[in-house]
């Protein structure tokens, strides 16, 4: 009876105001505006709108023997998802059930999947959302959104006849972000606000539970509320994974692909340290698409040492150097590798020529292990192998070139490190507080001293890194085997200088 009123006084008014000559097209458009939000519901019409962009997945096949690696956080995981699972043995303990756990972690180390396994785990309804989804224009409103989420949660796992409901928040940071940072504009705060209130607030229903699981790789931009115990139990660090871990993410990635009977997979895990899970994945994929650009049935141990290459620096360039700049890079790319090859012999993955990316030319190594700690000697000795293809185009062409610079700004990287960690005459000094003139000075010494060992080196070793360098010229890309084979080779007693670039 009202709505009728209300649109029969509406409707008088406005045809009083037409016959007035009053422009009435601007209390149309209120009208209309006014009808959308409140008749239609347009603030729901926005919320049908995220309920259907929130993934529910009633039947999660995801389980933690499918994710490679992550021992020690599908092991906390497992954990606080047992608090749900045999609820009695926890209730008669006296333990208090787990209301969230926070993934944090570097991209691609499988936050996600862990999410989607837990909810396989414990048989609860999962949904999934990502943080971007609560932030509106309009105040108000993603703090409705929280509210519906955790509605939507309880009502498919009553649906679904189940005890709990794990809820996925993939991004957090987004809206969990510190708050009293947006100033002006109170949507983020309102939908944080909501958020704590939620998972920890006057406000408690105990059937259906919920976990919330989130996922960040930004924990210091997090509000400190948020991370207390209460609403985030647990922090389970997600970092990139080991070298046994890789190999068994390759062996996951690989099982449903043909592989070449002299492919290694513990070789190549141990040639992708600072790899993580997403970037394996590639790998195995790019290394199936170089077998079906080369027309083969499978996949050879060379496809997947090409694919580091091309997930590392990029796919090969079409750009093609002057023969002169050709020879300057094959120089410069020998003395990286002969030096890296007499301070850990075996070190040399391979070098190449042909441009990837921003890289004219690279030399790639291998780590013999896993390094999470680095000695003085460990730091001196690449900021040797990084100053060693600058000093080669020294000795050899006579001058260096531009090509040096990323090298150069990684030695004085490493330089400064040493600074910080109190491996310099300077001692245990705090950075911030040195005078630039002393850092300045203590990172000189350090890289003038390492570039005289470099020199040592490469002028020893003159004539065989021109030899190399022809050899290089000649095939673009050599194997650690080819380089470590002339290496091995007699010296010849020939000045290794005269004549060289007539000798290209």
């Amino acid at each position: 009876m009202r709505k009728e009123i209300v649109l029969g006084l509406g409707s008088g008014l406005l045809i009083f105001a037409g016959i007035h000559g009053f422009n009435v097209l601007p209390l149309l458009m209120l009208g209309l505006l006014f009808y959308l939000f409140y008749e239609q519901g347009g603030l729901k019409v926005m919320q049908k709108r995220f309920d259907k962009d929130v993934v529910q997945t009633r039947a999660i096949k995801t389980t933690f023997d499918e994710i490679g690696g992550q021992q020690s956080a599908k092991n906390e995981l497992r954990e606080a998802l047992n608090f749900i699972v045999t609820d009695k043995r926890t209730q008669a303990l006296g333990i208090r059930p787990l209301k969230g756990v926070l993934l944090a972690g570097p991209p691609g180390t499988g936050k996600t999947l862990l999410a989607k396994a837990a909810a396989n785990y414990t048989e609860a309804a999962f949904l999934a959302v990502t943080g971007s989804e609560f932030i509106e224009m309009y105040a108000g409103i993603g703090a409705q959104r929280i509210r519906n989420l955790f509605q939507q949660a309880r009502r498919l796992a009553t649906e679904s006849q189940k005890q709990t409901a794990v809820v996925f928040i993939d991004e957090i940071d987004v809206l969990g972000s510190k708050r009293g940072q947006h100033q002006g504009h109170l949507e983020y705060d309102q939908t944080l606000n909501q958020l704590l209130a939620e998972m920890d607030g006057i406000k408690q229903q105990t059937e259906p539970k919920i976990l919330v699981i989130a996922a960040t790789n930004r924990l210091d931009v997090l509000d400190p509320a948020l991370l207390r115990p209460g609403r985030f139990d647990r922090v389970v660090q997600v970092d990139l994974p080991d070298q046994e871990s890789r190999y068994q993410i390759l062996k996951l990635h690989t099982s449903n692909k043909p592989l070449a009977d002299n492919v290694n997979l513990k070789e190549i895990a141990r040639a992708t340290f600072g790899f993580s899970g997403a970037h394996l994945e590639n790998l195995s994929n790019e290394a199936a698409i170089l077998a079906l650009r080369k027309n083969r049935s499978s996949i050879t141990q060379e496809h997947l040492i090409e694919s580091i290459d091309k997930v590392s620096l990029g796919e090969k360039l079409e750009r093609r150097p002057q023969r002169d700049e050709l020879w300057r890079i094959a120089i410069h790319e020998v003395g990286h590798a002969l030096v890296s090859e007499c301070l850990k012999p075996g070190s040399v993955a391979v070098l190449t020529i042909v441009s990837r990316g921003q890289a004219l030319g690279y030399t790639r190594q291998i780590p013999d292990d896993d390094h999470y700690l680095h000695t003085e000697t460990y730091l001196r000795q690449q900021i040797q192998i990084l100053l060693a293809g600058f000093t080669a185009e020294e000795i050899l062409l006579g001058s260096t070139s531009t090509g040096a610079q990323g090298d150069l700004e990684q030695a004085v990287s490493i330089a400064k490190r040493m600074v910080k960690a109190g491996m310099t005459p300077l001692g245990l000094a705090y950075i911030s507080g040195t005078a630039n003139t002393d850092l300045y000075k203590t990172t000189n010494k350090i890289l003038d001293r390492e570039k005289r060992v470099a020199e040592d080196i490469l002028q020893t070793h003159q004539t065989k890194v021109v030899a190399i360098a022809k050899l290089l010229l000649a095939k673009e890309r050599l194997e650690g085997k080819e380089l470590r084979s002339v290496l091995a080779q007699p010296t010849p007693s020939s000045n290794p200088i005269a004549g060289t670039e007539l000798a290209i």
